[in-house]
């Protein structure tokens, strides 16, 4: 195994979740690598180097205040990406 932020799987999860939700948000991969960039710059990195771990850490997050804590982070980004996307 590598070192690897388990946060990046949290939060693309969440943006999935949402996005299939938001039919009036792009959902293009650029629109989705910024919204998960942003997220992830304010949530606080969950990094592990092997499988104990990465399912330690996974056990961790199964609680309502982290998933609360992501998915409101990630909305927060869907909307700015929102706002103004950078792709063309």
């Amino acid at each position: 195994m590598k070192l690897y932020n388990i946060m990046e799987d949290e939060v693309k999860y969440a943006i999935d979740k949402i996005l299939k939700t938001r039919k009036d948000i792009c959902d293009c991969e650029k629109c989705r690598l910024d919204i998960a960039a942003i997220a992830l710059n304010h949530l606080p990195p969950k990094y592990v180097v092997t499988e104990k771990g990465e399912l330690y850490e996974r056990a961790n997050n199964l609680n309502l205040q982290f998933e609360a804590d992501v998915v409101k982070e990630v909305a927060k980004a869907i909307e700015k990406v929102n706002r103004k996307p950078q792709h063309s």
